[in-house]
Parts: structure tokens; sequence; C-alpha cells
């Protein structure tokens, strides 16, 4: 996974308290364990000195396995612990965070249109999210379904990483409907096997990319 490519994969983002006793880090281990392309550390329970040294840890422990961390919201966290990037929402200036991260760190942006989107890309971004489906864990964010999708990767020539109600059921969907990449969070947080349920999810998004869906 690289988002200079068009194919962005599996993105595990991390939550504690969805499954009883099980936090950020053991879903973390969970997603690469298990074949993640990427890992979200988003954690907005914790400050940034809650944070920092849990970050850290995530950092090393993708890095070992080759797969890239972003941390969601918190550039300075990211920047500190040494992962690969952030990911920003529309409250956050992207032309603002690539100064601040330069040239190689990961910039995704979360977004609700095509004029958003062009933005985004303007500003450096390195991918898009875009939630597809509505979601309890997110119950603010704003679904594009599968229209809004198509119209929003139409707009740009980034690749979109699609997040929201995705399961191991409907993710093809979000990568026929012009998707780079699927982002879960219950669907393996809250999974009793999170490994296997990584390996369900990575599998679809593999075999979805084999087949020529998603962008040309």
């Amino acid at each position: 996974m690289r988002a200079g490519g068009t194919f962005l994969g599996l993105c595990v983002v991390t939550s504690a308290g969805l499954r009883a006793g099980r936090d950020h880090e053991e879903v973390a281990r969970a997603a690469v364990a298990g074949g993640a392309d990427m890992v979200q550390l988003r954690a907005p329970e914790r400050d940034d000195a809650a944070l920092a040294p849990l970050a850290r840890r995530l950092a090393a422990l993708c890095r070992d396995r080759g797969v890239p961390l972003v941390v969601n919201d918190r550039l300075e966290v990211a920047r500190a612990a040494g992962a690969d990037g952030v990911h920003l929402g529309q409250d956050d200036d992207p032309g603002t965070a690539r100064a601040r991260l330069g040239a190689g760190p990961l910039l995704g942006i979360s977004v609700h249109s095509a004029a958003e989107a062009r933005v985004a890309e303007a500003a450096g971004a390195d991918y898009l999210g875009v939630t597809l489906f509505a979601t309890a864990t997110k119950p603010e964010a704003r679904p594009a379904g599968s229209a809004g999708l198509r119209a929003i990767a139409a707009a740009t020539r980034l690749p979109v990483l699609a997040i929201g109600g995705i399961t191991a059921a409907n993710a093809a969907e979000a990568l026929a409907a012009g998707a780079a990449g699927v982002a879960v969070v219950s669907a393996v947080a809250a999974a009793e096997d999170p490994v296997a349920a990584t390996r369900a999810l990575a599998a679809v998004a593999g075999r979805a990319a084999h087949l020529g869906l998603g962008p040309a």
C-alpha cells in the first residue's frame, strides 16, 4: 500500500472498548497479524499526553511489520511518534498540515463532496477518506452512499478510502463504486476473532483489486 499508487487495500482503524477488555494496541496487533495494509490510530478519548506513548508503540509495531501507521487528527503526535502520516478532517487546513509534515509522510483528508476533494488534492493530500454508509462508531458522519462516493472518486486523481459501515459482505461494493480501499472500525475491533476478521476483509479487498474493481 502506498497512496501514490492506486490500491489502498484495507485500513484498520483502532478503537478501545468495542469488545470488553480490548484496547487500541490489541486491535493494531490483530490488524497487522491479519494482513491489513494500513493501521489508523484513532483515540479521541485520550489527550495528546496520553496518546503519545501509545502512538510510539504502535508506530514501532507497524514499522516492524512493514505496515504504515497514520494517526487520526493529532498531527503533532504523529510527527513526534514517528508515524507514517496523519488523517485529518474538514476542520483542519490541509495546506498547513502538508507544510508541517513535509513531503514524505502520508496526509489523508476526510471529504464529503467533489469540491472538498479538489481542495484537498490541491493542498497536497495523498488520499481521501469518504464515509460510505452510516455508522454507529461515528454517528455525526455524513454518508455519501455509492453515488456520492462515485462522484467524489471521479472528481480527483487521489485514491479514495471508503469508511463507515464497511464489512466483509459489502467491501466489494465500496470498491466497485470507485474506492481504492476500505477502512473499518467495528468490523475488526468488535469482532470475536479480530485477526480472522482482518484476514477476511483483506481477502475481499485483494480479490476486488484482482478483478479490476475500484478506480482505473
